[in-house]
């Protein structure tokens, strides 16, 4: 495949027409999720209340649904059969908005039929929910205003995209100042060679347009995003052989990551900050990511940019926040950034083999 539209066209034919089913995909990527903490009941209600016929063709790997989410404006790119925008619809609430945005015709068909069930399930006067065909990396054109939304979401679909810059610098420009960009995806543990690129069927497996996981952290800061935040990672296991062949020495784990549009020429200092344990679900400890856990009314000093994320997010009447006198020097270093790693998390967690195998193809 030699342009962007060819990768689109072969994407387009294989979630649209060839895949029947999650289970019909030749990795473990639409099944294995490990999360450092539990899912929040409120997750897991929402997502038991999805209709089991767009359940049925749910192709993401990781289960990307942040915290306080009560009303806010939600945008998940590549939004599919739409089972993750139907659950946002239950979490926003009747005030909240969710548009979901898929490139593929045959899934944007499907999932407009359900909106009129979910809305009687959730009990809504009006839908909130609405799809629109588009490209994630051409999303003004696709009638997304700027400034317009608080979250922005995506479960493993910028693997399938060629330009992965377009896709977070347009994310960028419809996010609020303040806002968030949280996301699953699949990523390989080295640079994937050029003639796994040009393969139709890794493309359409997510595995030759993944990421190197180093590469995301410079590519956000080109952006202007915050530094990446991992909140969970599981492996993925590769079933087909002839697949497995193919990746030779790659590995693939999928992460789950959190990115921020801060204010412009934010202060950079670090400070204390308590939670006050008034984030819905989390009354006494709020697992931000893999590394930042915060317990109610107890203070810790973090770092200039997780200050500022906490001072000008969503998350800001949520915490106590005292600015200290130590100025930081901003490094850009990937060296620095090991605790970013999902393939470390992965292992840290436990490995997805067991939780998610299938017979090999």
């Amino acid at each position: 495949m030699s342009t962007s539209d060819d990768v689109r066209e072969s994407v387009k034919k294989y979630y649209g027409k060839q895949l029947e089913a999650s289970g019909d995909l030749q990795t473990s990527a639409a099944s294995c999720s490990l999360s450092c903490c539990p899912v929040p009941r409120s997750v897991t209600d929402a997502l038991s209340l999805v209709h089991p016929d767009v359940t049925k063709r749910f192709f993401g790997c990781g289960l990307p649904f942040p915290a306080e989410l009560d009303g806010c404006r939600v945008l998940d790119l590549g939004s599919g059969s739409g089972r993750d925008c139907f659950a946002f619809s239950k979490l926003v609430g009747p005030s909240g908005r969710v548009t979901g945005i898929d490139m593929t015709e045959e899934m944007i068909t499907a999932s407009r039929q359900f909106i009129e069930y979910h809305q009687d399930k959730f009990g809504y006067k009006e839908p909130n929910v609405t799809f629109v065909q588009g490209y994630m990396e051409k999303l003004i054109e696709a009638g997304i205003q700027r400034d317009s939304m608080d979250v922005v979401l995506s479960n493993c679909v910028i693997c399938l995209c060629p330009d992965k810059r377009a896709v977070l610098q347009q994310a960028y420009s419809v996010l609020k100042e303040g806002g968030e960009l949280y996301f699953s995806d699949m990523y390989a543990s080295k640079v994937v060679p050029d003639d796994m690129k040009r393969d139709p069927l890794l493309w359409g497996e997510g595995m030759g347009g993944s990421l190197f996981w180093k590469d995301l952290i410079p590519l956000a800061h080109s952006v202007g995003f915050s530094t990446p935040h991992l909140v969970s990672a599981s492996h993925i296991v590769v079933y087909s052989s002839e697949l497995r062949v193919k990746a030779g020495d790659i590995r693939y784990a999928s992460g789950t990551y959190r990115l921020f549009k801060l204010p412009k020429g934010s202060a950079s200092y670090k400070a204390t900050v308590t939670y006050r344990g008034t984030v819905a679900d989390f009354p006494d400890q709020l697992d931000f990511d893999s590394s930042h856990h915060f317990k109610k009314d107890v203070p810790l000093t973090v770092n200039a940019e997780m200050a500022t994320i906490l001072q000008s997010s969503r998350f800001s009447p949520h915490f106590t926040i005292q600015m200290l006198d130590e100025h930081e020097s901003s490094s850009n270093a990937t060296s620095q950034f090991c605790h970013l790693n999902p393939f470390l998390l992965a292992d840290r967690l436990g490995s997805s083999v067991r939780q998610c195998s299938k017979m090999s193809r």
